[in-house]
């Protein structure tokens, strides 16, 4: 008798549990039952197969719905939730992506945008959100490994990092230090994380983000650039124009394929207009 592949409560936890027990982060878990959601309001009930997989696919596709990057999110997922249930013959293919010779204009931080809401910060009393910023620009780390910067690491100049089953070894820069050195003295901090709410609590994803946003205006910096991943991305650039060495950054980043820190290294349309501008090959004859 052929199972009834409907997506009910029970395989959704089933499937959750083994996300836990793969050590996905609490991000990530949440993210993939975001995506199986969606696939079970289109199923509306219905089991799954293989047709219906592929017409959700068409769906997805549909007019233009969503950009091919997060449709190959929610194709993943599924996939993924198909073979943690057994049911191997069931997959479809994600979308091919030609790599970007550039990337998106007005997409990402400036050094001078930067350092304006750096400034912003200071001038409006948010010392907290300052250091924030300054520690995952000047060292690279994900916002989730925030935690990781603790008193002991501000003194010892380093700290090591477990993030998706890897660790790996962050040093902070002497400046980094210093400032941090004085952060810690006036909160009157002696050990545990360095970044914590007024409760006590570890600064999270979603309380940096909120601070962040609130200096955009006062900064005159467009909302959609500033979020924590950005400092993350200006830091790649900046690193790589001063050392050059791809497979380096992408260690100190934590990456295990060096064609996601070729991502990190695109240049602007601007950029890359300006170099085809500089090959002269346009004769001008008017």
């Amino acid at each position: 008798m052929e199972e009834d592949r409907r997506i009910t409560t029970e395989r959704k936890e089933q499937f959750r549990e083994l996300l836990r027990d793969n050590e996905k982060s609490r991000a990530t878990i949440e993210k993939y039952m975001r995506d199986l959601d969606k696939l079970a309001v289109f199923l509306e009930g219905e089991p799954l197969d293989q047709e219906k997989l592929i017409a959700y696919k068409a769906y997805l596709q549909e007019g233009g719905r969503y950009r091919t990057a997060s449709i190959n999110s929610f194709l993943t997922a599924v996939n993924y939730f198909c073979q943690a249930l057994g049911w191997q013959e069931l997959h479809v293919r994600t979308i091919r992506i030609q790599r970007e010779s550039f990337r998106e204009d007005g997409k990402y931080l400036t050094w001078n945008e930067y350092h304006r809401l750096i400034k912003t910060a200071v001038k409006t009393g948010n010392t907290r959100i300052a250091m924030i910023m300054q520690t995952i620009g000047s060292t690279g780390i994900r916002i989730s490994e925030l935690q990781y910067i603790d008193v002991d690491c501000v003194y010892s100049g380093m700290t090591d990092i477990c993030c998706k089953g890897k660790r790996r070894r962050i040093l902070l820069p002497e400046k980094l230090q210093k400032l941090l050195k004085s952060y810690i003295r006036e909160q009157e901090l002696t050990q545990g994380p360095v970044f914590r709410t007024a409760g006590g609590r570890p600064m999270d994803r979603s309380n940096i983000w909120r601070e962040m946003k609130s200096l955009c205006k006062q900064a005159g910096i467009e909302e959609q650039k500033v979020f924590p991943h950005n400092l993350r991305h200006l830091f790649a650039v900046c690193f790589y124009r001063v050392d050059r060495d791809i497979v380096k950054l992408a260690d100190i980043l934590g990456h295990s394929n060096i064609e996601t820190t070729r991502i990190y290294m695109m240049s602007t349309g601007e950029e890359h207009r300006k170099i085809l501008d500089d090959m002269k090959m346009i004769l001008e004859t008017t």
